[in-house]
Order: structure tokens, then sequence, then C-alpha cells
């Protein structure tokens, strides 16, 4: 498969820097990544991007703190009168040779991500204890997961000793230019849209630690500008898609309004 020709079925990503060469190399040489950075930053798509372009199936985990390892790796279901086995997410990326990601994976609870060390050293097996299979990982197999490291608390970190079994990548969102970029690649919306909703993205930013818990993400920009594109005004399309999802209190909200509309001149 040549990597660098265009193929209209892999999802739009607009590269930062070196990521799409260091998850390559991570893939052909059987290496676990890590990939951090903040919420809607483009993480989830970086990695769906990834898996169509070296053509392998993904299968996207959401973690959460009722995740428990039989989600992951399979159960037994009864149906018809007999017992059957169902593979899980994380056992159907071994057999396939996929590529699994679990996202926000400090989320899911300790004893969950246990069953992930086999697969993230040199081993590459899944002991699956129900059916006392031992799966061992096909070269094609790649475990990928992410998480926010500004958002989680002590608490939720990612032990040092799991962090140093993968090959890990700093996200974080991008540069006007870029940002801009993403927005018209996404969208179809024109320069001066994308200029003007990064112009609000970034005031909004500078505000974070004073108040707003998280940062206006990229995906809020594709968003606003979807609306936009759709025929809503851009003060209404940037509520709905930035402000309001931004915060609840009423108060912050007009204030953040205000920044909306010195940008667009109403």
């Amino acid at each position: 498969m040549d990597l660098n020709t265009p193929n209209i079925d892999i999802p739009f990503y607009q590269p930062a820097g070196d990521e799409i060469e260091v998850f390559e190399h991570a893939w052909k040489n059987r290496l676990p990544l890590l990939i951090k950075g903040p919420t809607g930053c483009g993480k989830t798509r970086f990695v769906a991007h990834m898996a169509a372009r070296l053509g392998r199936p993904l299968y996207t985990v959401a973690c959460h703190d009722d995740l428990t390892a039989a989600d992951l790796v399979g159960r037994h279901l009864i149906g018809d009168g007999q017992t059957v086995w169902c593979d899980g997410p994380l056992t159907r990326a071994v057999r396939e040779g996929g590529i699994c990601y679990l996202d926000e994976v400090v989320e899911a609870r300790k004893d969950t991500t246990v069953v992930l060390h086999p697969l993230a050293d040199d081993r590459r097996l899944l002991p699956i204890d129900r059916t006392g299979e031992l799966l061992e990982a096909p070269p094609g197999f790649m475990l990928v997961v992410s998480y926010n490291p500004g958002y989680q608390n002590l608490l939720k970190g990612m032990k040092p000793s799991t962090r140093q079994r993968f090959v890990s990548l700093r996200f974080d969102f991008p540069e006007a230019a870029r940002e801009e970029a993403v927005l018209r690649g996404e969208t179809g919306c024109d320069a001066d849209l994308a200029r003007r909703l990064v112009g609000i993205a970034r005031a909004l930013r500078a505000l974070k630690d004073q108040d707003l818990e998280e940062a206006v993400s990229t995906r809020l920009l594709v968003y606003a500008a979807t609306l936009v594109g759709a025929g809503m005004a851009p003060l209404p399309a940037c509520r709905a898609a930035i402000v309001e999802s931004l915060t609840d209190d009423a108060e912050v909200a007009e204030a953040l309004m205000e920044v909306v509309a010195a940008t667009f001149g109403h």
C-alpha cells in the first residue's frame, strides 16, 4: 500500500508535526501508542485517519468508570437456550489484526486496564480466562490509548509504570493557520468564517483558567462552522455550538457572547 496516495475514504486530518510518521513507525514495529492532549484537539480523528491510512479495522472504546474487563475482552451470552461466547472490541481487534483505541483510558477502573499490560509489552498476548485461550497479537494489531492530562485529577492520572509501556505523542490545539485549515477541510467554510471562529477560540482559550473548566475545542468550532454553513446566522450558531457547551452560568455565557459579537461586528 502506498501511504502517500490520497484516498477519499480516509478521514480528513491536518498534520501538526511528525505524528503521522511516529504512528506509522510504531505500527510497523508493533509498539503501543499513547496520545495525550486536551478534549477536542483531534486525537480521535487522528486515530481514525491513521487506521484508514493503514487499511486496518478500528475498534474504539470510550472508557468510563463502569467499564469492566469483560466489556473489553468479551463474555458468555445466553440465547436460544445455549451459552455463546461473544468477543469484546479488544479481542476482535487482536483476532483481526486491527487497531484498538481506548479513549480516555484513565477513566477506566484499574482492574480493567490490567488486561492491557501483556498486550503493551513485547509479549503482545491477550489471555482470555473464560475460554482458556491465549491470543498472540498478529503484526497488524496495534493498541492505542489516549487521555487528557490537564483534566484528570491525581487519583485518575496514569501511573508512570503504565506510561512507560507506550510510545507517546503530545497533542494540543492547533496554531491559528492550521486550525483554520482544519475548519475549511472539515466543513468547506470560507476563509473569512474560519478566521473569525479561530479568533473567537483563541480569545476564549485565554479565559480558560479564570472562567471555564475546559477550553474551546476544535470540534466545537467545526460544529459552529457546520451550523453557519447550513444557514444559521453566526451569533446563534456560536451560542449553540460553542458558548452553551462551555458553561451553564448565564452571566458567563453572556460574557462569552460579547466576544463572539465583537468578532462578527454586531
